[in-house]
């Protein structure tokens, strides 16, 4: 799909024109446009597919057409597991080959607890002649759930519920739950062994660390059991008596050294630099001078909203051609309220409170799978002028932030952004617009 954007000129509308970078962002990290050229040739086996996350469904799909077109009559079957919503059910090119499975996310649920043991099933018994492609992305780590053993399904809901409002960050997030899963932190490639398992991965952890991703059922990392319980510790999360047993016992954990890993290989095909590469490109086409502030940026995200305003002040005082400021990674946000929103509305609400209306400053900030936090909306953008619509609206900017209820305050505005489902997720894309002053 081709996302043309419209030179930056005095008839440029700037929401369009922000509407349309962020499309091109998404475009360039779809895997429809990255699965195909990597497919292997027919091992002599069977080849079997796993996978979990929010771009699970578009991967297996760019797989088997692949395969099809590419490798007619080898076998090819598996199954992988996508957030309610995500799949391709009611598409006429939906898999036939590979069965698309949905569960809930953030919070995990049964149903993908099942898919979690049947992916254990779908890979046991395999041979050295045999291959397991896994396709991972961000969501799958509540998306493939399975308890370690004396562990409950409840006890990893109360742990996640905790974990998403206590503004730790994504990588200490998946630490603790690859240490209370059986089937995270490699250990899907061990039920796989003998096979050669390759990992195809869309990133969406800041640093693009391939263990961390999903928290890395196919792939070993070199945390342990008792830095997840120091994670626990460090945001006073509540740990049942037999989580903590188990932390402070399990030795389950592959080490990446062990030799089972030896014929396993893994590549990342997308990543939040590659969104910011192709808006880059685009934006600089189109007249902007662009500033790329850091593709793994973290943090509380209204706090990174303040700072990001004063770098659009300083730029806008300064530049004599339209300026684009670039921006990925993943915040976080310590719910004090009982309000509606995600981390990229907040991020644009804190940024808007330190404007307080100044001129010549766009903003656009989301989430791109299409889901901010879990609401119906990818984020949201605003202009210069929202802060007087706000004004009159009686939108008291503070009071939301203390709710942390961004969403409603941008859905009273019409500013959210509602994409659906886009199938891919190299998390946040944030870009600001900022014009040459107008005298």
């Amino acid at each position: 799909m081709s996302h043309e954007l419209p030179v930056l000129n005095d008839t440029a509308d700037p929401v369009t024109w922000l509407r349309t970078l962020a499309d091109t962002a998404i475009c360039a990290v779809h895997p429809d446009s990255l699965v195909p050229d990597l497919l292997p040739d027919p091992p002599p086996g069977r080849t079997v597919v796993v996978g979990a996350g929010k771009a699970a469904a578009a991967m297996a799909k760019a797989l088997e057409g692949a395969w099809q077109a590419n490798c007619p009559g080898a076998p090819l079957s598996g199954l992988v597991v996508t957030r309610y919503g995500h799949g391709l059910q009611g598409q006429e090119e939906a898999c036939g080959l590979i069965e698309v499975l949905e569960a809930s996310h953030p919070m995990p649920d049964d149903l993908g607890e099942q898919a979690a043991r049947r992916m254990l099933a779908a890979v046991a018994g395999l041979g050295e002649e045999d291959r397991v492609i896994a396709l991972i992305s961000g969501g799958g780590s509540a998306l493939m759930t399975l308890p370690a053993e004396g562990i409950s399904l409840g006890d990893k809901q109360a742990i996640n519920h905790e974990l998403l409002r206590s503004g730790a960050p994504i990588g200490q997030m998946n630490t603790v739950r690859r240490h209370l899963s059986a089937i995270k932190g490699g250990r899907l490639a061990v039920a796989a062994h003998p096979a050669q398992v390759v990992t195809w991965l869309i990133s969406d952890i800041p640093g693009d660390v391939a263990a961390q991703i999903a928290s890395g059922p196919t792939l070993p990392d070199r945390t342990t059991p008792a830095d997840a319980l120091t994670v626990l510790e460090r945001y006073a999360i509540a740990i049942p008596a037999r989580v903590r047993r188990h932390l402070e016992n399990d030795q389950s954990a592959p080490s990446p050294d062990d030799a089972l890993f030896e014929r396993d290989d893994s590549v990342v095909l997308a990543r939040a630099c590659d969104a910011l590469t192709a808006a880059r490109q685009a934006a600089e086409v189109a007249g902007a001078a662009v500033r790329v502030l850091g593709d793994d940026l973290e943090g509380e995200a209204r706090e990174l909203g303040r700072v990001h305003a004063r770098l659009a002040l300083e730029a806008r005082d300064t530049t004599e051609q339209p300026l684009l400021l670039l921006s990925g990674g993943e915040t976080s946000v310590t719910v004090r309220g009982e309000g509606r929103g995600g981390r990229n509305v907040e991020y644009l609400l804190g940024m808007f409170e330190a404007l307080q209306g100044a001129s010549d400053i766009y903003a656009l900030a989301i989430d791109t799978d299409g889901i901010d936090g879990s609401e119906d909306n990818a984020g949201a953008l605003f202009t210069p002028d929202d802060w007087r619509r706000a004004q009159q609206h009686g939108l008291a900017v503070t009071d939301y932030l203390s709710r942390n209820d961004a969403y409603t305050f941008f859905q009273a505005l019409d500013r959210l952004i509602i994409t659906g489902p886009t199938r891919t997720n190299v998390n946040d894309f944030r870009a600001i617009l900022v014009l040459p002053r107008t005298p």
